[in-house]
């Protein structure tokens, strides 16, 4: 099922997005991890070194988030490809074209995500 004037248009865009999001972490926390390979290891007595282990965690948080976007969108098209785009995964349902609209990888309509929070 698919909803909407064109599904597929929307995904290619979000994908291109999210990869473009990755692409753009992953760089930044190799130039963060390069910078800190370069500096002394003695994070508790650099004035900036305490910060550096917090900003990697962040960016690889970040970078988690964003790969999982990425994914998410990529089994939003394979649910296109397969027929199934707009069919709620936990009750077979419609998803709500508005859920979509907000959310186009979103897997689930409305009423099941109400029920489950």
């Amino acid at each position: 099922m698919t909803t909407g004037p064109d599904p597929g248009g929307r995904l290619d865009a979000e994908r291109a997005d999210a990869a473009a999001r990755v692409d753009a972490l992953r760089a930044e926390f190799e130039r963060v991890l390069g910078y800190t390979a370069d500096r002394d290891a003695d994070d508790e007595h650099d004035i900036e070194g305490a910060s550096m282990p917090f900003e990697r965690e962040m960016l690889r948080a970040t970078l988690r988030r964003a790969t999982a976007s990425l994914a998410e969108v990529d089994a939003a098209l394979a649910r296109l490809a397969a027929g199934t785009y707009g069919v709620c995964a936990s009750c077979g349902r419609p998803v709500e074209p508005g859920r979509l609209e907000a959310r186009p990888a979103a897997r689930t309509c409305g009423r099941c995500v109400r029920s489950a929070g």
